[in-house]
């Protein structure tokens, strides 16, 4: 019978950046918990623009609305 496996170089280092990701994510929770930074807020509260929605955000003024900036 043999002893303990030894273990690879690769699990030491998934291991290691899951640790570190870990410990990156408590310094992140506890800055926003000091007020230190913002919540963030994911894409999906607020949902996707669809193209007729992009057309109207993209800045393009109506007509009646532009010919009123012009006479000003």
């Amino acid at each position: 019978m043999s002893g303990k496996r030894q273990t690879t170089m690769a699990k030491l280092q998934r291991e290691r950046r899951v640790a570190e990701k870990r410990q990156l994510k408590a310094e992140k929770k506890a800055a926003r918990k000091a007020g230190e930074l913002p919540v963030e807020t994911s894409d999906e509260e607020f949902g996707e623009v669809s193209g007729e929605e992009a057309a109207e955000v993209s800045g393009e003024q109506p007509e009646e609305i532009s010919a009123t900036l012009k006479a000003d």
